[in-house]
């Protein structure tokens, strides 16, 4: 029963309560020096790949309005839209398997918000120190070594920011060409729009928002724990090794203390990029970043005990059971991953240099040209080789069957579709009515010595139709 003040001043119930700001504190180990390695290969990749031809262009380009997507110097056109979708089911897949077989690894060594904001919190301690410095610094008074540390934390997460949009976009426009009109104000409106919303985003989700985007944003926390079971190899703090947890003097006897290897040192939790405690379980906001692993082998070592109190296990093997790695979901996962690989493999390099699309022309279906019926048709030749392909065309599957017009080789270029005309032409009294199967073919024509030279390319199937009375 509330009381007459209480009813005067009834308690506010606030739905959404501030998220107080993470420090992490920097780390050494052999995690740690791995994730340095994978953010600097990483990003090489990232920065270099654009400025990289093979060939004359670009590895890796994105050619929208010419529909060509160019990767280390395989091109693909809208109609290899299989392949693409392959790869997507085999990244999908690749996700999959290694969740299943070591958790969270992409998460803490290869998301690009990972991996971006490691680069922004190392900017940040170059300009504004260590872990408590920072945090002292933001609980103070603005002073001006406060206002010049802030302003050039601002200057270079800006400057990276920008310089990380306007890569992006070197993705999908040359950037050899993309810089250069950047410095003469001559890029167009939606290059400046992606430069800056791609830099704009880079500057808040690894500025700011940090781990929020992996604790709210992210859909992977919500459904890895589909892919986990209990022989899943994930960073697990050992209760029975490290409880009752307690503080102690660096040569005192933790059997004696009745203590566990846990001194509460709190290592574990400030070093942690999400700011949860690894010791309360296995959480949705663990990246597996393992810097928990490192900060607390290093205090195993100082204070003289075995390392591993946090580490790499699994729940069957802290349970005392033996783990199983090799286990039917594992075998699953790799058995569809080779599936979808060799069917790519099988695709990319089975896939035809040039493909034909026939089409019967809609307003005749025949003419007659003296004694011969005619049929006209539109071919779509799809040129998807990286040079000029010079082609005639010949017709197959009726006897007396040619080639009215063209008569002559075409060009085609490069990595182009072109549509052209073709006529064919039949003897009245060479069949009797009605639809016939035949074979349109697309021959290479080449010169070599003054002697011309024809290989097959690409066959279209279609009908030639030949009238009651003609």
């Amino acid at each position: 029963m509330s009381t007459p003040a209480q009813a005067e001043h009834p308690q506010e119930l606030k739905l959404y309560v501030k998220a107080p700001k993470v420090y992490p504190r920097e780390t050494v180990g052999r995690f740690s020096r791995l994730r340095v390695i994978a953010a600097w290969v990483l990003l090489g990749l990232f920065y270099a790949a654009p400025w990289i031809q093979l060939g004359g262009t670009q590895i890796v380009l994105f050619d929208l309005p010419a529909r060509e997507f160019h990767i280390l110097g395989m091109t693909f056109w809208p109609q290899d839209f299989f392949m693409l979708a392959l790869l997507m089911a085999i990244a999908a897949i690749s996700l999959f398997f290694f969740t299943a077989l070591a958790g969270r690894l992409w998460c803490g060594y290869a998301c690009p918000q990972t991996v971006w904001t490691e680069v922004f919190l190392w900017m940040e301690r170059v300009t504004e120190g260590a872990r408590n410095k920072r945090m002292r610094m933001d609980q103070g008074s603005w002073t001006a070594e406060k206002i010049r540390r802030k302003f050039t934390k601002q200057f270079l997460w800006i400057l990276f920011s920008l310089w990380t949009g306007i890569t992006f976009v070197g993705f999908f426009t040359p950037i050899r060409e993309l810089v250069p009109s950047m410095f003469a104000l001559e890029m167009s409106g939606w290059e400046v729009f992606w430069s800056l919303f791609y830099g704009f985003a880079t500057y808040g989700n690894a500025g700011y928002m940090r781990e929020q985007v992996c604790k709210y944003m992210c859909p992977y926390a919500r459904f890895q724990s589909a892919m986990f079971d209990r022989d899943s190899l994930v960073i697990s703090y050992d209760v029975a090794r490290g409880e009752p947890r307690g503080k102690r003097k660096k040569d005192a006897d933790p059997e004696a203390l009745g203590l566990g290897d846990c001194i509460e040192c709190m290592g574990c939790v400030q070093v942690c990029p999400t700011g949860i405690d690894i010791r309360d379980g296995l959480q949705i906001e663990c990246i597996a970043c393992a810097a928990c692993i490192d900060v607390c082998d290093e205090v195993m070592d100082k204070m003289g005990y075995p390392r591993g109190l946090i580490r790499y296990t699994t729940e069957s093997a802290l349970q005392g059971e033996k783990p199983r790695i090799l286990r039917p979901r594992i075998f699953i996962y790799l058995t569809v991953l080779l599936a979808l690989m060799t069917l790519f493999t099988v695709v990319f390099f089975g896939r035809d240099s040039v493909q034909v699309d026939v089409l019967r022309d809609r307003t005749a279906l025949y003419r007659m040209a003296g004694d011969q019926i005619e049929n006209p048709y539109s071919l779509k030749i799809t040129n998807r080789t990286e040079s000029s392909q010079r082609v005639r065309f010949t017709a197959t599957g009726l006897d007396g069957l040619t080639v009215v017009s063209p008569q002559t080789a075409i060009e085609v270029p490069p990595g182009a579709v072109s549509n052209r005309p073709v006529t064919l032409a039949l003897p009245a009294d060479a069949i009797g009515p009605g639809l016939h199967q035949i074979e349109i073919q697309i021959l290479s024509e080449t010169t070599a010595d003054d002697a011309p030279t024809a290989g097959l390319l690409a066959v279209g199937e279609t009908r030639f139709y030949v009238p009651p009375n003609p």
